[in-house]
């Protein structure tokens, strides 16, 4: 007889009583953790964008309240995008301190064409500009030849602006002041000093168009810095006629936007300085050295004679002049103790050259071989006083 089994449709007795037990069971819907979470990120993100907004980071005078209508996204390497276009355009109003040279300084020059169909460039105008886009120099300068070619498109220089022109020795000396001990920010700088004349130390240089190649910021390494401003900052210059201040402010800008980026790997500034004056020292206390050790040499030969091709100077003599590190108050000593002045000038064992012979290259006494003997049929009297 088969027996048939059956099976339970529903839970067991024993899986109904465990359930009373256990904790009421969680639904799908609900995902506390996942809803903190969003929460928390959503709270983090506006309260992030609202600090961004207020506070822009500045490298000299630390933080500074800038209004920031860009929010977050306007934020680039601590730098306030909004903020570095306003400078540009020249709209930032600096403070007392702001006003001041500072350590950064951006230069541009403009020219203007000189010499045969104005082919020549001369220095027209130079702008420099602080950390913070004020002005610190912006001067027109006096051309010595006729001007043939005043580039107006290219310089925005005019015959009229030429009327309060400086002259070029007053500009170069003003720059030059200004220039020291700063570090120099400018787009292809070496023209700019070579128009002014002025050489700037390497480590105190910043061109920000071999450091946009070099850094890969751009594919060219010659870019021009219209393009430069145009990539960084999303502004337009020189459409028109160029202007030394804009250019000098975008140079800054893009130098501000990537600073610390571009000082990486740049040996400081007070550390160029103490290698600079350590080893100028070291130069020339090797030179005052040399110097002080030849003039001791001669001192010492003056005052001791030839005393190396003498037959009979004393071997104090001797040593004296072959020590030409001894100072000169030990060989005036030494040479008042070894010396002995005598009747008619001279000293003892130096001759006076009437009897001394040379033969064949050694000096000998007359009536003498060389060898301590006398020669036969020689008389050894003084013979050179009969004369």
């Amino acid at each position: 007889m088969l027996k048939t089994f059956t099976t339970q449709a529903g839970p067991s007795a024993n899986w109904r009583n465990l359930q009373k037990t256990l904790p009421p069971s969680k639904t799908k819907d609900d995902h506390p953790r996942k809803r903190r979470k969003l929460t928390l990120s959503t709270s983090t993100t506006a309260t992030a964008t609202q600090e961004a907004s207020i506070i822009v980071t500045t490298a000299e005078a630390g933080p500074s309240k800038v209004a920031n209508p860009g929010g977050a996204d306007d934020i680039k390497n601590g730098e306030s995008l909004s903020a570095l276009r306003r400078m540009i355009a020249g709209e930032v109003t600096c403070t007392e301190a702001q006003k001041l040279p500072g350590k950064y300084l951006a230069i541009d020059c403009e020219m203007v064409g000189v010499g045969l169909d104005g082919t020549e460039s001369s220095l027209a105008r130079v702008t420099i500009v602080n950390y913070y886009g004020a002005i610190q120099l912006d001067e027109f300068v006096r051309q010595r030849e006729r001007v043939v070619d005043y580039r107006t498109q290219y310089s925005g220089v005019r015959e009229s602006d030429m009327v309060k022109a400086k002259p070029f020795d007053f500009i170069q000396k003003k720059v030059a002041e200004l220039l020291k001990d700063k570090i120099l920010v400018g787009h292809a700088i070496h023209n700019d000093l070579k128009a002014l004349l002025l050489s700037h130390p390497r480590p105190l240089t910043r061109d920000t168009q071999y450091l946009s190649g070099k850094h890969k910021l751009v594919r060219s390494r010659y870019v021009a810095l219209r393009n430069l401003v145009k990539q960084e900052l999303d502004v337009t210059i020189q459409s028109g006629e160029h202007s030394s201040l804009t250019d000098a402010r975008a140079t800054m800008a893009v130098y501000r936007l990537h600073r610390k980026e571009w000082e990486t790997g740049v040996i400081g500034v007070a550390t160029a300085m103490f290698l600079k004056t350590k080893l100028k020292k070291t130069v020339e206390g090797k030179a005052q050295g040399k110097r002080k050790a030849v003039d001791e040499d001669r001192e010492a030969s003056s005052e001791l004679g030839d005393s190396d091709d003498e037959p009979n100077s004393s071997p104090h003599n001797k040593e004296a002049a072959k020590s030409p590190k001894t100072t000169t108050s030990k060989r005036a000593a030494r040479l008042h103790k070894t010396t002995k002045a005598y009747s008619g000038g001279g000293r003892k064992g130096v001759s006076s050259g009437l009897s001394t012979i040379v033969r064949n290259g050694r000096r000998v006494k007359p009536g003498s071989t060389g060898r301590g003997g006398t020669r036969s049929g020689e008389s050894s009297e003084q013979w050179w006083k009969a004369l």
